[in-house]
């Protein structure tokens, strides 16, 4: 199973999709096998295909007040989040303890190590107008990120766009950054105004994605990553299909250990709970199963707002035989 896994990530950390293939063989096996690209030639021979899109990475340029909630919902929203800040009382893994990177380096360097792609989202919320100014210039030089946003009043954003103008900078890509950074939702706080960042940039995740790439998998790639070197005995809980309203979507994963110890979700609740005791039963086999989870049978009177959907989860033992086509 490890080596599949591996051979996804490999894929998609190059910045390239993937589709990841699972086909039920005659005497009731699994293989799986992957390919970059969306469904490919392979596809008829798959009995069902997930389909992965790179991580997405936010970059946060300060370490500041907001970026430490910022940091923290960034990465439950599923991004790979790196944070950057001179100052090594700020640049702490302790302070960011759900960042994939803390980068202790001045704003003028960073962006040598950081290879901007057009895939990242960027926030520019350092602590002053000289540091702002130094990322804008860098961003603005190099290759343009799916996103990129600054903070500052408004008077102070008029002020930069000047600048930037003045000094050669294109009036469209000076106009891409979103200054002030975030929705206008009144926030106040750091927390709050932490979440007018995340929800700007998870509009424009949406706006910038294609119909094939909004039905990609609902990936948690901390447990693909688990399952790129997992070598014990285990099993796994894959969403094939939902109807109705899910608390995941396809795609998402769980692992099931040897005692009902779990890594990742499919959702929790009742619901999960039954696919850990099921999935008990396949750990360590080369077995597989799909089982329907009807969650519309759980609301009460008492509990309106419980998730009401159906689910498809298919669950496979960790003996599986992989390859690369």
């Amino acid at each position: 199973m490890q080596n599949v896994y591996s051979d996804l990530l490999s894929i998609l950390r190059s910045g390239q999709p993937a589709t990841l293939y699972t086909r039920k063989t005659g005497d009731g096996r699994v293989e799986k096998w992957v390919e970059s690209g969306n469904a490919g030639s392979a596809e008829k021979n798959a009995d069902f295909q997930e389909y992965y899109m790179p991580e997405e990475r936010l970059i946060i340029l300060g370490g500041g007040h907001v970026s430490r909630p910022l940091a923290l919902f960034g990465a439950e929203c599923g991004f790979a989040v790196t944070v950057v800040d001179d100052r090594p009382s700020f640049a702490g893994r302790d302070r960011f303890p759900k960042a994939r990177q803390v980068l202790c380096e001045s704003f003028e360097r960073c962006f040598d190590k950081l290879n901007i792609t057009s895939g990242d989202y960027v926030a520019v919320v350092t602590r002053g107008h000289r540091y702002d100014m130094d990322c804008l210039r860098a961003l603005l030089s190099g290759k343009e990120p799916a996103y990129m946003g600054m903070m500052g009043s408004r008077r102070r954003v008029s002020e930069i766009r000047k600048v930037l103008l003045s000094e050669g900078y294109g009036e469209k890509a000076v106009d891409s950054i979103h200054m002030p950074i975030g929705l206008p939702i009144g926030a106040l706080s750091p927390a709050e105004i932490a979440v007018s960042v995340l929800a700007e940039m998870i509009q424009k995740r949406w706006d910038n994605r294609l119909p094939m790439e909004k039905a990609a998998a609902d990936a948690d790639f901390r447990v693909l990553e688990k399952l790129a070197v997992e070598n014990g005995p285990c099993a796994v809980a894959t969403v094939l299909s939902t109807k109705g309203p899910t608390p995941r979507q396809s795609g998402a994963k769980m692992i099931v250990y040897p005692g009902g110890k779990i890594y990742g979700s499919i959702g929790g609740g009742c619901a999960e709970a039954a696919i850990i005791r099921e999935a008990l039963h396949y750990i360590g086999s080369d077995r597989c199963t799909v089982k329907t989870v009807d969650m519309t049978k759980d609301i009460s009177e008492e509990d309106l707002m419980a998730c009401g959907g159906v689910m498809d989860v298919f669950i496979e033992g960790s003996n599986v035989k992989t390859y690369i086509e």
